[in-house]
């Protein structure tokens, strides 16, 4: 198995971190876009706000799919086909003009980010022995919030100076370097052991997933989590657009700047609990993240920007744990647990969007 600190495991680790940062700098990258798209299709905020809720839909369906299919045909051969097929589809999106087939290609683009989550954490799972698994989750995880800022600073950089459609050509550029250099780097899977594609088994790995309550737990709290978290980002977003801040679409880019302290959240987590209580590190972060909201409530530019820093920590040091603990307590089908973690994660990106929508009507 891989061990951790040796050439092995850094080469595996980066071209996974690096997949990371691509496909969720794609999911995340209409979100600072949200007051332009509002005013360009002439759409009310809810409408603007499925072009990320589409995406995090799709995502969380085809995890239920890729997560199997990646335990029958292997976990390098999803990476890689997916990332591909994500790259085609934000290059075709530089040339929508039309809100529903955006919100088509969105869909596509959802399917497709699903195939690295799904096979990432069980091809670390099986590959890495546990020392090296912890460390690379926490890395693994740190890279995903990279990968969050990365699309939403590219995006709202690129379409304050050359319109929203440029948003996605930018990153297509940016994908195409990611993949190369995970195609160069992750390395073929030795301990992968093929098992027969049957619908039927994949289901009955999943009820057995179901039926365990310390794997149910852990996906309640990731999407309960995420419920929340990434859709305050979302709303945050017409706040400051508006008076009396006024920000434009590459300050709003740069806001997502504080999910640097969940990078580091995520990057150290696993030292920091090791050989300590997983749950209480999950309960730990959910308190971070509610005290984080709180601040958000404070109308000052500069508290609203703490606040959010506080909860990308909460957030990210809960969910790397609520993660890790599945992997730990998946003894098969490591893919199916995989995905049935990330399904009920963005479960909650999607229905978090409904639940706030009332609420922002009601203030406004």
């Amino acid at each position: 198995m891989i061990q951790s600190h040796t050439t092995a495991f850094w080469r595996a680790t980066l071209a996974l971190c690096l997949g990371s940062v691509m496909v969720f700098s794609n999911l995340y990258i209409t979100q600072p876009l949200l007051p332009v798209l509002k005013e360009a299709f002439d759409i009310t905020p809810l409408q603007a706000g499925m072009t990320l809720s589409v995406t995090t839909m799709t995502l969380g369906v085809c995890l239920l799919v890729f997560g199997p299919l990646s335990d029958a045909v292997g976990r390098r051969v999803i990476i890689l086909s997916t990332l591909t097929l994500l790259m085609l589809t934000t290059f075709a999106t530089f040339f929508v003009s039309d809100y529903n087939l955006l919100l088509l290609l969105r869909g596509l683009q959802g399917a497709f980010i699903a195939g690295l989550p799904a096979a990432a954490m069980a091809y670390m799972g099986e590959e890495f022995d546990s020392k090296a698994l912890l460390l690379a989750v926490g890395l693994y995880i740190g890279a995903n919030s990279l990968g969050g800022i990365a699309g939403r600073v590219i995006s709202g950089l690129a379409a304050h100076q050359w319109g929203w459609q440029s948003s996605f050509l930018a990153l297509a550029a940016f994908d195409l370097i990611c993949l190369l250099l995970v195609i160069r780097l992750l390395p073929a899977s030795r301990r992968f052991e093929p098992g027969p594609l049957r619908p039927r088994l994949m289901l009955k790995d999943l009820a057995g997933h179901l039926r365990n309550p310390l794997i149910v737990a852990a996906c309640v709290i990731g999407g309960l989590n995420f419920f929340i978290f990434v859709n305050q980002y979302s709303y945050i977003t017409y706040v400051l657009a508006d008076e009396p801040y006024q920000l434009s679409t590459d300050w709003l880019g740069l806001l997502f700047l504080t999910y640097l302290t969940g990078t580091m959240a995520a990057s150290f987590s696993g030292r920091l609990v090791a050989g300590r209580s997983q749950p209480m590190a999950m309960a730990l972060g959910v308190l971070i993240l509610m005290v984080g909201s709180l601040l958000t409530l404070i109308p000052y530019l500069e508290t609203i920007v703490l606040g959010l820093f506080v909860n990308a920590l909460g957030f990210f040091f809960s969910h790397t744990q609520a993660a890790g603990w599945v992997t730990r307590h998946a003894k098969t089908a490591r893919g199916s647990a995989t995905s049935l973690y990330l399904a009920f994660y963005y479960a909650g990106a999607t229905l978090g969007g409904f639940y706030l929508d009332p609420f922002w009507h009601w203030v406004c």
